[in-house]
């Protein structure tokens, strides 16, 4: 019973992981759509564009990481 219940807890987190991947190839195709400049924003600088790639790079490798560790190393 208990291998039943970590067998569908670790299939749930190979689809999240699968749906990780794709939103970070999705970002890195559209890349510069989602943090290219903009023209409705004109006092928006070149840092506040980085910090804001920089936290959603970061937000999206932990949920890399964590949902990569719960799929593989939950035996």
């Amino acid at each position: 019973m208990q291998n039943d219940t970590l067998i569908i807890i670790r299939l749930i987190f190979a689809g999240l992981f699968g749906l990780t991947l794709l939103a970070g190839a999705y970002l890195a195709q559209n890349f510069d759509k989602f943090f290219g400049v903009d023209p409705n924003i004109p006092s928006e600088n070149d840092s506040a564009r980085t910090y804001s790639r920089m936290q959603v790079l970061v937000i999206w490798a932990h949920a890399f990481l964590l949902t990569g560790a719960f799929a593989i190393f939950l035996h």
